[in-house]
C-alpha cells in the first residue's frame, strides 16, 4: 500500500512539474478556465435577477447548489482525469494500456497518476467564490452536524462522479471509443444537479433519483443545510445518504474496473 501511494505521489509530481514548467501559459490556462464559470453563472444570475426566483429558489440558494457542484466536480475532474473516457479510450485504442499492464506497479495508481489537469483549479477557485457568496447571503443555522457533514457531501460528490469516470473508462475496453451516454451522466449530470430538481420534468427527475441517484448528493443535502421543505416527500433520512450513494458508486466502479482488467484484450496499435 505504501509503495503504491509513493508511486502515485511520484507520478503526480511529474504532472505538476511538467504543467508548471511554462508558468505564464499555466496562469493563462487557469484564468481562461475560471472565466467560463464566471460567464456560465453570470448568465444564470442575470436571468434569475430578472424573474426573481426559479421555482421558489432565490439566487443565493441556487448559488449554494452551483458552487458545491463546481467545487466537487472539478476536483474530481482533476484527480480522476486519467480515467476520462475519451482520453482513456485513446490509450486503449493506441495499445498504450498494454505498457501499463506490463509494469510491476498498481494499475489503478498508474492510470490515476497519468494525468492531472491542474487548470481545473481555476474553476474550483471560482466555485469556492460562488459558494462563499451563497454562505454569506443564506441565513444558515449552523450546527456541529452541518459543519461535519458539509465536507462529507463534497467528498461524496467527488467519489460519485469519479466512479462514473472509472466506469466510462472501463467500458472503452470493449467499445474502444467512449460512448456519449457516459458524458451525459458525468458532465450532463453535474450540470443538472447544479440547479433545483423541481425545475425538471418527471422523467428526468426520476432518472437522477432512481437510475443515477445524484439527487441525493446535492439537492437533498442542500435542503438540509438551507432548511427548505422537501417537495417530493422522501423519508427524513434522504439528505444523509450522500456518502452511501457516492462511495457506493465508486466501490461499484472499481469492481467493474477490475473485472474489465481481467478480461482485457489488446487492440494492438
Amino acid at each position: 500500500m505504501n509503495h503504491t501511494l509513493d508511486i502515485y505521489r511520484r507520478l503526480v509530481g511529474v504532472q505538476l512539474r511538467s504543467q508548471m514548467q511554462y508558468r505564464t501559459s499555466f496562469a493563462f490556462d487557469l484564468i481562461m478556465t475560471a472565466l467560463t464559470v464566471v460567464v456560465e453563472f453570470g448568465s444564470v444570475a442575470l436571468v434569475i435577477q430578472r424573474f426573481g426566483s426559479l421555482q421558489g429558489w432565490q439566487l443565493p440558494e441556487i448559488a449554494f447548489l452551483y458552487g458545491l457542484v463546481e467545487i466537487a466536480f472539478n476536483l474530481m475532474d482533476m484527480i480522476f482525469s486519467g480515467f476520462d473516457p475519451p482520453r482513456f479510450g485513446l490509450t486503449v485504442r493506441q495499445g498504450t494500456f498494454d505498457q501499463i499492464l506490463l509494469r510491476p506497479v498498481n494499475i489503478t495508481a498508474q492510470v490515476m497518476g497519468s494525468r492531472l489537469v491542474m487548470r481545473r483549479l481555476g474553476r474550483v477557485a471560482f466555485g469556492v467564490a460562488i459558494f462563499a457568496y451563497a454562505l454569506s447571503l443564506n441565513d444558515i443555522t449552523w450546527t456541529t452536524t452541518k459543519l461535519i457533514y458539509l465536507p462529507i457531501v463534497i467528498i461524496s460528490l467527488i467519489a460519485f462522479f469519479g466512479g462514473l469516470f472509472v466506469i466510462g473508462g472501463t467500458i472503452t475496453f470493449w467499445t474502444v471509443d467512449s460512448i456519449e451516454v457516459l458524458n451525459m451522466l458525468t458532465y450532463g449530470g453535474g450540470f443538472t444537479i447544479s440547479y433545483p430538481m423541481t425545475i425538471y420534468p418527471d422523467w428526468l427527475r426520476r432518472c437522477f433519483t432512481y437510475i443515477v441517484p445524484a439527487v441525493f448528493l446535492n439537492f437533498y443535502p442542500a435542503l438540509y443545510f438551507l432548511d427548505k421543505p422537501d417537495p417530493f416527500n422522501f423519508p427524513a433520512f434522504a439528505p444523509f445518504i450522500a456518502p452511501l450513494v457516492g462511495f457506493g458508486m465508486l466501490w461499484l466502479a472499481l469492481r467493474i474496473w477490475h473485472f474489465g482488467i481481467q478480461h482485457y484484450q489488446s487492440t494492438g496499435n
